[in-house]
Parts: structure tokens; sequence; C-alpha cells
């Protein structure tokens, strides 16, 4: 059996007859941490969330590395994946449907939409998966619990600078110049972000609570993907705004997001009026869904 090195010198102390020496630990020498779970609606604890950036930090590579653990190919499917949905699209979408794309080449056309939505759609699905796959972290330690999707929608991001590398090829052998908005891409990703950020911390409390979002997030990324002009032309507006598809495309915040990347990156007027409503609905969207999350998260390790 071992001893402790500081009772060691306290035995030994006393064996000497020196009980001056001897020390005694009671509960007062210890510091005391009282953790308290919060009560009713509350924002992001934003200090909070900066002292433990190096478990979030740890948190996005961990997801990184599971994810492409014992793969053949890598980090290559985050560029596999637009590609291969890229090159189904270009034959059925534009060589068979003859869909438009607005003078622009059809397979740069449809990776400037896909990149963006594979990001969107791979972070919520896995940040509203991902409080759940996250049991025993949660149930035996504390941090702040919106660290889990907010990490996984930092692994996502990660797939998307790899994706990235792809369109710089693309739009260099179709000769497409980027103009000069295309230095406001980053700040339309970030918009972008921000509501995968919202839709995965609400779909991870709901989650939590019933598993039926399990079934639930792969089928609204399907029908969203639809609803979104990722690989056809936005209708909101001008020739064909008629029916009920415009007015979808014009109720689904991703429209002025995924329209705006587009035409920031290609050389294209940006739809600021769009893109100001889609940022607006984005913000909104994530102070929703943390309130929502923080609302509930007191009992996520009671009933996950």
């Amino acid at each position: 059996m071992s001893v402790p090195v500081d009772l060691t010198a306290d035995l030994l102390s006393a064996a000497r007859g020196d009980a001056s020496e001897v020390r005694t630990v009671t509960e007062q020498d210890l510091p005391l941490t009282s953790i308290r779970p919060a009560a009713g609606w509350q924002l992001v604890n934003v200090r909070e969330l900066w002292q433990y950036r190096e478990l979030l930090y740890f948190l996005v590579w961990r997801d990184v590395k599971v994810r492409y653990k014992q793969t053949a190919l890598g980090a290559l499917w985050a560029l596999l994946q637009p590609l291969l949905m890229m090159v189904v699209f270009t034959i059925f979408f534009r060589r068979m449907a003859g869909v438009d794309s607005g003078g622009m080449p059809y397979s740069v056309f449809s990776y400037l939409g896909l990149l963006p939505w594979t990001f969107f759609a791979t972070a919520i699905s896995n940040a509203g998966n991902s409080v759940v796959g996250s049991e025993r972290l949660i149930t035996k330690i504390y941090f702040p619990r919106l660290a889990v999707p907010f990490a996984s929608v930092g692994a996502s991001v990660v797939d998307f600078l790899i994706a990235c590398s792809l369109l710089v090829v693309l739009m260099t052998w179709h000769h497409v110049a980027p103009g000069p908005a295309v230095a406001l891409a980053p700040l339309i990703f970030a918009t972008i972000m921000m509501m995968a950020l919202g839709i995965g911390t609400l779909l991870a409390a709901l989650n939590v609570s019933y598993r039926d979002f399990r079934y639930v997030i792969p089928f609204l990324v399907q029908v969203w993907m639809f609803a979104t002009p990722s690989v056809y032309m936005n209708v909101t507006s001008g020739k064909g705004s008629h029916g009920p598809l415009p007015l979808v495309l014009a109720l689904n915040p991703m429209t002025g997001l995924i329209t705006a990347f587009r035409a920031a990156c290609s050389g294209r007027q940006v739809p600021w009026g769009e893109f100001g409503i889609s940022a607006a609905t984005a913000a909104a969207v994530f102070l929703a869904g943390c309130l929502y999350f923080r609302r509930t998260e007191r009992n996520f390790a009671d009933i996950i």
C-alpha cells in the first residue's frame, strides 16, 4: 500500500517526538468549489467558454480525428463529398434538365452552392447528435455544455477549409475570376456558421429530451437542401418568380446566405437586401437556440 508523501513526513515527525511538525488536514484547508445549475433563461456565458477554450480546441480535434479514423482516404472525404455531388447534379441538372446557371460554368456554379451547404448540413447533423454522443463526458465532469455542439460545428469548419482548395482549382480551370467582393466571403461564411450554431444547439437540446430527432435531422437536412438554391438559380425575384417555389425560397434564410456567398466568390453583384434579412434571421436563430440549450442543459445529465 502506498502512503502519501505528506502523511509519511508527518508520521516520521511523530515518531521522532516532534509534535510541532505534525499537520492535521481538515476540510478548511481544501478549496471549496460549488457548482450549481443555472435557473431560468440564460445567455451565452462567453467568459466561461473562453476559460474552457483549450477544452473546446481539443473537442474539435477529437471530432476531426474520430471522423476519419481508420479510413483509407482520410481527410480527402471532405473533398469527395461536395465533388461527387457536383458531378451528379451537373449530369442530371445541367445536361438533362438544362438548369440555368446565369452564364457561369455549371460545375463552378453548383460547387459554389454545395460548398457552404455541405458545411451547413454536416454541422447541424453532427451538432444535433453531439450531446447524446458525449453521454459519458457530460455525466462525469462539469464544463460548459455549449462546448459540445460548438466543437461539432468547429470540426465542420476544418472540412470546409479543405474543400475550398478544390474551388480554387475549378475557378482557375474555367477562368472564373473573383471580384473585390470576395473579401466579404469570410463574413458571409461566418453568418452561415452562426446559423449552423443556432440550429445545431437547438437540435442538440431537443435530441436529448426527444430521441425522435435522430430520425428527423437527416430528413430535415435532405428537404432543406432542395428548398435552398444551392444547385439552381435563385428565383425569388425577376423572371420566373411565380408559384409556390419563390415563396418557399424567400422564407428560407439559407437562400440569401448561399446566394450571397456564390456572388461574392464569383465576382457577381451581392444581393445585400436578401443577405441582410438572412443575417438578421441567423442572429435570431442563434440567440434562440443558445437560450433554449442553456434553459434545458441543467437536466442533461439526468435524462441523457
